[in-house]
């Protein structure tokens, strides 16, 4: 049995462990690796910004992945399959049992497919939308006479109401929106926040000015770090 001062003794040690900075290799394997998945008729090159923030931080090259895809397919048929297959493909070469996504734009459809109906509520640990079309947005009509891909944006559409059914967040999963009250794209702007999410408004920006605004880049980092 311990005496009086070897618990002491053994409680200060514990203490000073839990409290010693956390080294940084432990930092970085405690962390998820990040997909991003651009918007429509964009390219992974749009992530350069944000990309460059996240190395800042400490994120090192082969922690950071963009999906690239054709933007003009079906969000349930096609694109959140691949994707699935492409996080799966990021978990096997991290040796990481979960990523972290960010979306842009029409990216944030087709990553929300796949964790909802896709099996990523078991595969993703943070999950952002830029700027996303989630409950749908009246300017995909221009284009929803010849490409799926804006049928998918519609309001109403089938991808957009089934996302929209029961829990818009589901699973353990940590869900962020981050959207514009002057978005020229997404119409209305309140088609962005989801229920049970971390909706953030980040002021008069333009729909891709959230790619680079610097206010937006450090809330997405906060969210990815929580």
């Amino acid at each position: 049995m311990l005496t009086p001062r070897q618990k002491v003794l053994a409680l200060l040690t514990l203490c000073a462990t839990l409290l010693a900075p956390v080294p940084a290799h432990a930092a970085a394997a405690a962390r998820n690796p990040v997909v991003f998945v651009h918007g429509y008729n964009a390219d992974p090159g749009v992530w350069g910004s944000l990309r460059e923030d996240l190395r800042a931080d400490g994120y090192a090259d082969s922690e950071l992945f963009s999906f690239g895809y054709d933007t003009h397919q079906s969000v349930n048929e096609v694109l959140s399959g691949r994707l699935a297959a492409y996080v799966d493909e990021v978990r096997r070469q991290t040796g990481a049992a979960r990523v972290d996504i960010v979306g842009h734009s029409f990216g944030s459809l087709v990553s929300r497919w796949y964790v909802k109906y896709g099996g990523g509520t078991a595969t993703v640990g943070h999950w952002v939308s830029l700027a996303g079309p989630n409950h749908g947005t009246s300017t995909a009509w221009a284009c929803a006479l010849w490409d799926q891909a804006c049928r998918d944006m519609t309001p109403g559409s089938y991808v957009v109401k089934n996302l929209a059914s029961g829990d818009e967040t589901p699973g353990t999963v940590k869900y962020a929106t981050f959207w514009s009250d002057c978005d020229e794209v997404v119409n209305p702007d309140s088609s962005v926040p989801l229920s049970g999410a971390l909706n953030t408004p980040v002021g008069c920006l333009k729909h891709n000015d959230l790619l680079g605004d610097e206010a937006t880049s450090a809330g997405v980092r906060a969210f990815l770090r929580s």
